[in-house]
């Protein structure tokens, strides 16, 4: 009865996924600036935090502006290293202007050489989210395991509007995020 019940999550978590997408890739890639504007205005990191956002793939929210407003006002910055399936995230520091090599999945992240970096605060990715705060990924279970893993670092996510459902299906290891970032503003969750 348990395996039925992750199965069925399973099965609407990857048709969710395939509406999440089209959602994203029919979104302005423009409104990053305006993402970038309300996290600056409304919930910016704390000052000296270290903050891990990520490189945009294809149609994701390009958060290039907001990095790198944050690099401006002092932030170390921090860019995943993906490993292999079934652990959490790696996290090392980067800069504008250094280098970036290609990583699985057809990610970016730095240079084998940049130090490894524990991150304060951290800029999720999101396929697709809802009111609670639930947030639905590309299926790897990277962020979960990221976020279980660091209990102790603020997490936003970041995503267009357009990305918002009215009910993302959850698991036992999902965890749910305080605040997402669009846009169209900050949302906070309900759960």
């Amino acid at each position: 009865m348990v395996t039925e019940a992750a199965d069925d999550i399973a099965l609407v978590k990857a048709a969710l996924r395939r509406t999440a997408l089209a959602a994203r890739d029919a979104a302005d890639p423009r409104r990053g600036l305006w993402l970038a504007a309300h996290v600056l205005a409304e919930c910016p990191p704390p000052p000296g935090a270290v903050v891990a956002g990520f490189w945009p793939m294809g149609a994701e929210i390009d958060i290039r502006p907001l990095l790198l407003a944050l690099q401006g006002r002092g932030h170390t910055l921090a860019l995943p290293v993906t490993p292999r399936r079934g652990h959490p995230l790696a996290f090392r520091a980067w800069r504008f202007g250094a280098a970036l090599v290609p990583g699985p999945f057809g990610t970016r992240q730095p240079a084998p050489e940049a130090p490894p970096i524990i991150p304060d605060f951290l800029l999720v990715p999101l396929l697709a989210f809802d009111a609670r705060g639930h947030r639905l990924g590309y299926g790897g279970g990277y962020y979960d395991r990221t976020l279980a893993a660091l209990p102790f670092a603020a997490a936003l996510g970041i995503a267009f509007a357009s990305q918002r459902l009215p009910l993302v299906p959850t698991g036992p290891t999902d965890i749910p995020l305080p605040r997402i970032a669009t846009e169209a503003g900050i949302i906070l969750s309900e759960a």
